[in-house]
Parts: C-alpha cells; sequence; structure tokens
C-alpha cells in the first residue's frame, strides 16, 4: 500500500547507503567507496548512456515522428519492437543507478511512442498489440555486494512501477500488477573480474555494456585485487602498473569479441588516458581492432550519495566496430574527430612508450637529490641559523635547497650536505655528527634493502645530482590552471631535490623550447597527474618530445624570447612564479613574453599563428611516430 511515486530509483540506494552505520555491511561500503564505487548522479549516467545508445534512439524516434511517410504507424511499431529487444549489462552495477536510469529513459521514450500511437487510434484493448514492450528482464547486473544487489533489484521494481502508472495515462484499459516476479536472476552477488560473463547475458544476445567500475590505484590495491588483474592480464608488459577498473575494460573488450555489435562506455580514473597506463592498456587492445567512439575528457566526479566522491574521471565509449560519427566532449564542448586516440585527442593512434634517452638531440635530464634522511639534514632558515650558532663551522656546509614547493613559492629551506665534508673537519663538528648518526639509524631500519646499504654512507644522498655551472629546472608536479609550467634556472650554489627535474648543459634555446605553449600542449596530454595537477616525467614527456629543426635564424629568435621571459619575471623580485603564473595575477608584461616565445618556437615547427592546441598535439604525434620509427 506504500506510494512509490515519490521515491526517484536513482537516488534509492543513496538512502540506504545513509543509514548504513549500524549495519554489518559498513565496513565493506567503506571499501567501496575507498575504491571508488560509488553513487553516481543522473547527470553522469547520461554522460554514459546519452552518446553510447540514448541520443541515437531518440533521433531515430523523432525522425519517424516527423515523416509523413503512410508507414509511418508501421515503424512506429517496428521501433518499440526494437527497444523491448535491447539489452544492458553493468558489470559493476553496485545499487543499480545506470540499470533503473536506462530502463527509466527507454520506458518514457517507449511512453512517447504510445502517446503517437494513441494518436493514429489504435487500440491496445484487443489484445493485438501489447502496449509495453521494454522490460526489466532487459537489464543484467553484476555486484559483488549482496546489500547491493538487493538495493539494485528494488530499485528497478519501484522503476517499472512508476513507469507503469505512467503508462495508464497513456493507455487508460491497463491492468494493475505487482512486478516482483520477474527480476530475480537478472542482477547476481558476484566478482565481476573473476566470473564469466557468459553466465549472466551472453553475449550474442546483449547491445551495451555501460557503469562506473570500481577506482582503485596500483599502489594501493590489496593483494586479491592484484591476483585479479595479473590474471584477466597474463602476459601483458608492464600491468602491474594499471588502475583496478582497467580489468573492465579488458574484460568488456573479450566478451565482445564474441560479439562485435556490442558498444561499451565505462566510467574510469583519468589515469587509464595518462602517462605510460595509455600504452600499457590500450596499445594491445588498439592492436587487436578496438576503436574508441566518443569520449569525456577529464571532469570531476559528483555524485547522488551523503559521502561524495573526490576523484577525477573520463568516460570512453568503445567497440570493435567504429562509429562514423565520433564525438569528444570536454565541459560542455562537444567536438566532433576524425580519430579519438588513447589519449582522448582528435589525434593518429600514437603510444608514448617510456624512453630511457631522448628522442631528439638535446641535454639529457634526470631528478634531483633524494636525502632519506628523515629531515636531518633539511632545515627552515630560523632552524639553520640556531645550528649555525651552535655549530660555526657548520656555515659553509650548508646550500639553499629547492624542491617544487620552493622553486615555484620562492622559498627555499636549506640543506647541510657533508658529503664532501673533510673527515677530521667533521670529528670538530658533534653537532654535525649527531645529524649524521641519526641518518644511519634511520635508514637502516627501513624495509627496503637499497636504503640500508645506504646507511653505510650517511653523509650521501642515496641519489645524488649536482650539476656544476647553470641549468634548466622543471617541478614535477604542476597545478593544472597555469597555462605554462613555471620552468627555471639554478646554479651550482644551490641543491635541488627529487622533486625538480633537472636538465644541465641547457641553453636559453632549450628553455624557449620546454617553456613553449607547443610543449605545454603535449605535456597537457601525455603527462600523468596527481588527482587533476600536471606530474612531469621524465621518460614520458621530456625524452619522448619531439623536438623542432630551426634554421640558425629561427633558433637566435627563440633564444631571444626566452630571455624576455627571464626578464620579465626579474621585474617582480617579491613575486612568487606561483604569483606570476596564476592565470589572474599574470603580469600583463610576462605574458606578452610567453605569447612572443610561443610565436617563435611555432614558426620553427612550421606551424601556422592561430594554430589550435588541438591541431598542436596532433602534429606533434604525428612528428613523433615519424621520428620515433627513423
Amino acid at each position: 500500500s506504500f506510494d512509490w511515486s515519490g521515491i526517484s530509483p536513482t537516488i534509492f540506494g543513496a538512502i540506504f547507503e545513509s543509514v548504513l552505520d549500524s549495519k554489518k555491511e559498513e565496513k565493506e561500503y567503506s571499501v567501496r567507496r575507498e575504491s571508488g564505487m560509488h553513487y553516481t548522479s543522473l547527470e553522469n549516467i547520461h554522460k554514459v548512456i546519452d552518446p553510447l545508445f540514448l541520443d541515437g534512439l531518440e533521433a531515430d524516434f523523432n525522425k519517424i515522428k516527423e515523416s509523413k511517410s503512410t508507414h509511418r504507424t508501421k515503424k512506429l511499431i517496428a521501433f518499440q519492437e526494437n527497444l523491448g529487444k535491447l539489452k544492458f549489462l553493468d558489470p559493476a552495477c553496485g545499487s543499480g543507478n545506470f540499470l533503473t536510469e536506462t530502463y527509466l529513459s527507454l520506458r518514457k521514450l517507449e511512453n512517447q511512442i504510445l502517446l503517437e500511437l494513441t494518436k493514429q487510434q489504435i487500440n491496445f484493448a484487443t489484445g493485438d498489440l501489447s502496449p509495453i514492450h521494454v522490460e526489466i528482464s532487459q537489464f543484467f547486473g553484476i555486484e559483488i555486494n549482496d546489500f547491493a544487489v538487493s538495493v539494485a533489484k528494488t530499485a528497478m521494481w519501484i522503476a517499472e512501477s512508476q513507469m507503469w502508472n505512467e503508462t495508464k495515462n497513456i493507455v487508460h484499459n491497463l491492468d494493475d500488477f505487482l512486478p516482483l516476479q520477474k527480476y530475480e536472476k537478472n542482477i547476481i552477488r558476484a566478482n565481476a573480474l573473476k566470473i564469466d560473463w557468459r553466465d549472466v547475458v551472453k553475449p550474442e544476445e546483449l547491445d551495451f555494456i555501460m557503469g562506473n567500475p570500481p577506482f582503485r590505484g596500483a599502489r594501493v590495491m590489496d593483494g586479491d585485487q592484484k591476483s585479479e588483474l595479473n590474471e584477466i592480464f597474463k602476459g601483458w608488459k608492464n600491468a602491474g602498473n594499471l588502475d583496478y577498473v582497467s580489468g573492465w575494460y579488458k574484460k568488456s573488450a573479450d566478451f565482445m569479441k564474441e560479439n562485435p555489435k556490442i558498444k561499451s562506455a565505462l566510467v574510469s580514473t583519468n589515469s587509464i588516458t595518462q602517462g605510460d597506463s595509455v600504452a600499457t592498456l590500450w596499445k594491445p587492445l588498439f592492436e587487436d581492432g578496438i576503436k574508441i567512439n566518443f569520449a569525456w575528457r577529464t571532469f570531476k566526479w559528483d555524485s547522488e550519495a551523503k559521502e561524495k566522491a573526490h576523484v577525477h574521471c573520463v568516460i570512453v565509449g568503445f567497440s570493435w566496430i567504429e562509429s562514423p560519427d565520433k564525438k569528444i566532449f570536454e565541459d560542455e564542448n562537444e567536438i566532433k574527430a576524425k580519430n579519438i586516440n588513447a589519449y582522448l585527442v582528435d589525434a593518429p593512434d600514437v603510444f608514448v612508450e617510456s624512453r630511457n634517452k631522448p628522442l631528439c638531440n638535446v641535454p639529457e635530464i634526470g631528478i634531483g637529490n633524494q636525502p632519506i634522511d628523515d629531515g636531518n639534514y633539511l632545515f627552515k632558515e630560523d632552524e639553520m641559523r640556531e645550528f649555525i650558532a651552535k655549530e660555526p663551522n657548520s656555515a659553509k656546509f650548508f646550500h639553499a635547497w629547492y624542491g617544487a614547493d620552493e622553486f615555484i613559492n620562492r622559498r627555499p629551506r636549506y640543506c647541510l650536505y657533508l658529503g664532501n665534508c673533510p673527515p677530521e673537519e667533521l670529528r670538530k663538528m658533534p653537532e654535525c655528527l649527531k645529524r649524521v648518526e641519526a641518518v644511519k639509524n634511520f635508514r637502516l631500519k627501513s624495509k627496503r634493502a637499497s636504503t640500508v646499504k645506504f646507511a653505510e654512507m650517511p653523509r650521501n644522498f642515496p641519489t645524488e645530482n649536482m650539476p656544476t655551472g647553470n641549468y634548466i629546472v622543471i617541478p614535477e608536479t604542476s597545478s593544472e590552471q597555469r597555462l605554462y609550467i613555471p620552468i627555471g634556472c639554478m646554479d651550482d650554489s644551490v641543491l635541488c631535490s627529487n622533486a625538480l627535474k633537472l636538465i644541465p648543459d641547457a641553453t636559453l634555446y632549450h628553455f624557449g623550447i620546454l617553456t613553449s605553449r607547443v610543449h605545454m600542449a603535449l605535456m597537457r596530454t601525455i603527462a600523468g597527474r596527481l588527482e587533476t595537477r600536471y606530474r612531469y616525467s621524465k621518460d614520458i614527456v621530456y625524452n619522448n618530445f619531439p623536438g623542432p629543426s630551426p634554421s640558425e635564424k629561427q633558433r637566435s629568435k627563440i633564444e631571444s624570447t626566452a630571455k624576455k621571459i627571464l626578464e620579465a619575471r626579474e621585474n617582480f623580485p617579491e613575486s612568487s612564479l606561483a604569483a606570476l603564473y596564476d592565470p589572474l595575477t599574470m603580469p600583463e608584461e610576462l605574458l606578452k613574453a610567453h605569447k612572443a616565445n610561443d610565436s617563435a618556437v611555432c614558426e620553427a615547427y612550421g606551424f601556422g599563428k592561430n594554430i589550435s592546441e588541438e591541431e598542436i598535439v596532433s602534429a606533434l604525434m604525428e612528428l613523433y611516430q615519424k621520428i620515433s620509427s627513423s
């Protein structure tokens, strides 16, 4: 007797989730939330199902509806019958949001068909025509949690009841019924990465795979999850670095191979389209024949649950049969594409793999110093002064110390480096000796054999990189809000941490190329991310960047524009690089200097003045392909 008409099936699971505190399932749900299995908002569901099938179905319906054909009624009936034949699988269905919203969307479309048919005086009372073809029996799900399975089934029943009542307002002679007997076997409790999906639905019967599988990074997966991925990706190179969600892509692709007409779209962490994951996951799939038909580039995830997910996602729609109508979505923009590669850009199918040496003839890049010292050698300025007051002879062994944060904010810490301190001199500095002994003991306690070995040399850093003269530095992590990563120059009076990349023997010309819009465009596409922040890497970004072949005049021009960037910065000695490169506070003269440098670098590549970032990336990927294959 309860009135379900006011309950939204898509947030039904979230209602239960909010009262799980006293239930035994709370611990498991906590793990699910950490793993990325979240209740999905309607907006995000439609980012998946609209381009996957719903937009096409609605377009087909409107075409028939607006048709003046004498066969219009027959076409509407045939179209409705086709809706009742489509089958959908969500292999990580959670509380059933994708399934219920898809069912509701199809039934609403079916009701529009019924409305058109009633205008044609179609009589459903005779029994010759069934008024409803879309049923919940067309929807299949796999979910690891038994409570979620129950919630998903109930949500589908609620949806069916609601839509039955809506249809009664169109077709008035429908009998009431209680539809609780139809859906017991379609949503099953199981681990989707372990079971054979054919036990849920036959591939030859299926049309679409969709959903929001769990996200869990390679470094935080538990032993069982790693074992599951190892089994799925048996024989694949570097598969141990893949996110947990990758298992659903592989199983979907394998399942679809048995029926190439199946189309899939999955929500994922953006990690699968960045860094070395692209070549690891997508290269074998592309070589096998998989194609990407549409994609949503990185967006912040939102859900209907009280405890919202704080992750950054992409959506990838893929199949074995290539779609002629490819689309890329970003923010509110829809971009028609000729080809969508695994970086989700309209460019050739290039896979930028980890490379130890630069692709072109440029200075090699390295990481800075890694002390592994438990903080014993690093000081704030006041701490350093206090230490020197106790140990005056230590002053000459202190160096300004820059990591990414210190460099971008122009606030150095200070490092006590004793690797070059003569033994007799060190013996006369008891405070320094205390630090050395503390570092030795800290390293001896490490679980890593390599760190324990470096306890034998406690005055040195396990990773040391101290170039002589001037060198270029690039912060490993930088805000995605900036048009340009703040790249700078240092000299051998300072020491840099491993949070900075160091390029010895680099020139103004190299600085100009690296700080250019051209380099930033490719970096934005292929670099890994920390949340949404850029993670600049040596082996993926720098070593794979295809440089231009400039004339002497073009090289000289880039050197000149690069110098003007540094000069523009010097006009603001009190400003941090964070302030100088914030789009809201970037000085006009610095922006102009960068724009002039961008123009000079584009000229060296032969790019037009008005070239877009998409076009730059496409051209660079073609150039990369050409250089790497030669």
